[in-house]
């Protein structure tokens, strides 16, 4: 599990600021509700017995072992079954961050759990790598996926997109109290830390 957002803060580097701090610095309104960018992201059957969100972040190491190591077994067993309602939810923790959920909201509904992968899977690469120029690294990935330079531009600079998505953390640590990575929300109530298969059914009775 992820250090508390407390922590981190007290560990800051200029990289990583609160969503209150990133939308001062983003005075752009939020983008508006019926914007198709936050539609729900999501993966299976609404009305199955089990409903998550996942909270997650893209520089989340451990948000990135569960979707390597976990992730598969949940979706064969659990979503692709018709058992679970899986919804995928970012939790921004710092400006680069911020700006690969930018792009992900961008790219077609249907790209979206592909690039969320993707980008988990290569996390060191782009997030981690210091010989290398982060966002440039994900612009690649982005074009990869399909999404223009011109778009990709557009995407990490829009400052309504980016207060849309920082509203939504915000009302999720108000609601869940959520200060780590990932967090599932099951059947309305928040688990945080990873999980397998098994332990969703568990925690969803």
């Amino acid at each position: 599990m992820q250090p508390t957002r407390r922590t981190l803060l007290a560990a800051a580097t200029t990289l990583l600021a609160t969503p209150a701090i990133l939308r001062a610095q983003s005075p752009a309104p939020a983008a508006d509700a019926t914007d198709p960018r936050m539609a729900p992201r999501d993966l299976g059957d609404l009305t199955a017995k089990i409903q998550v969100e996942e909270w997650f972040s893209f520089t989340c190491s451990h948000c990135a072992q569960f979707a390597a190591e976990m992730f598969p077994e949940v979706k064969a067993k659990l979503i692709d079954t018709g058992k679970m309602h899986y919804t995928f939810k970012e939790f921004p923790r710092d400006k680069l961050d911020l700006a690969v959920a930018c792009v992900a909201r961008s790219l077609p509904a249907i790209s979206y759990e592909r690039f969320v992968l993707s980008m988990l899977a290569s996390q060191r690469a782009w997030a981690f790598d210091r010989s290398v120029d982060p966002l440039e690294e994900v612009a690649k990935r982005a074009a990869l996926a399909g999404m223009p330079r011109a778009s990709f531009d557009r995407a990490v600079n829009d400052e309504g997109l980016k207060n849309a998505i920082l509203a939504a953390q915000e009302a999720a640590e108000k609601k869940w109290s959520i200060d780590s990575t990932p967090t599932f929300i099951i059947n309305g109530k928040s688990h945080p830390g990873e999980m397998h298969a098994d332990d969703f059914v568990a925690a969803a009775g």
